[in-house]
């Protein structure tokens, strides 16, 4: 039961070209940074991911973006990357666009064996009707589109029929995990994660601290180890902010704010 191993590069040693990968993170949160630095230097080309944003430029999965080594992304949100609108748009790769919550669903239909479900998001638009670009050529020139899916109505509302994704490795980002295999993520780190862990057919978890089994109490646990094939421990880390935003400080005073307080006079 002890799913420890003793690197990144040797849980991701046996993901071969071509796998498909359901990876955790939303933006810069929670993003399993280690095991795709693993992947970037085992050379993994032909990839196709499943995330809610293939990365920023250069960082989390814009470094396999960079590098060539992603074919095709199912992503909710892709405006954040300008390599991959460069690439998508010149024809180098392939992007299916899911709304952000059909996208979490479809992934945990998978983990749960549905094969697909009813959903009204996306009934009489594009997400439905199909027509979406999903492959332009190097000219600019649409050569594939999305197709159009099948719409029923239950109680008088129209919903569209979305199907389940799985993958060949779900790659997650923990805050805890202990030898069996049990996930606890931090506060908004648990966003796709659970659900690119039940998705995955082979799940590779990067934890910052590993614990032994019933440490974490049963109510922690947030992906139970049953889902989950291998554990790596990578310390804690830096944590990249995605978009820096702050405003002047309008305390004069030499006392800072207490956390969480205005800095504003009295």
């Amino acid at each position: 039961m002890d799913k420890v191993v003793a690197s990144a590069a040797a849980a991701v040693a046996d993901v071969q070209a071509g796998a498909v990968l359901a990876v955790g993170g939303f933006g810069l949160c929670g993003v399993p940074f280690a095991l795709i630095d693993a992947l970037l230097e085992q050379g993994t080309d032909d990839l196709t991911t499943i995330s809610n944003n293939c990365g920023v430029d250069d960082q989390a999965l814009g470094v396999l973006l960079y590098a060539g080594r992603i074919r095709k992304t199912i992503s909710s949100f892709v405006g954040g990357n300008k390599e991959l609108a460069r690439l998508y748009l010149t024809g180098q790769m392939e992007v299916e666009l899911t709304p952000q919550g059909t996208l979490a669903e479809r992934l945990r239909a998978g983990g749960a064996g549905i094969p697909a479900f009813y959903t009204p998001t996306g009934v009489g638009t594009l997400v439905a009707d199909g027509g979406i670009p999903i492959r332009y050529d190097a000219d600019g020139n649409v050569v594939e589109t999305s197709r159009p899916k099948e719409v029923r109505e239950f109680d008088g509302q129209q919903y569209v029929l979305e199907t389940a994704l799985t993958a060949d490795f779900g790659l997650v980002h923990a805050l805890k995990g202990d030898r069996q295999g049990n996930l606890y993520f931090h506060e908004s780190a648990r966003n796709f994660n659970p659900l690119a862990g039940m998705a995955g057919r082979i799940t590779i978890a990067e934890v910052e601290e590993l614990v032994e089994p019933g440490d974490l109490r049963p109510e922690d646990v947030h992906l139970p180890g049953v889902y989950v094939d291998r554990v790596v421990v990578v310390g804690a880390e830096n944590k990249p902010i995605e978009k820096r935003t702050t405003r002047p400080r309008t305390d004069r005073s030499d006392t800072p704010a207490a956390a969480g307080e205005e800095a504003t006079p009295r």
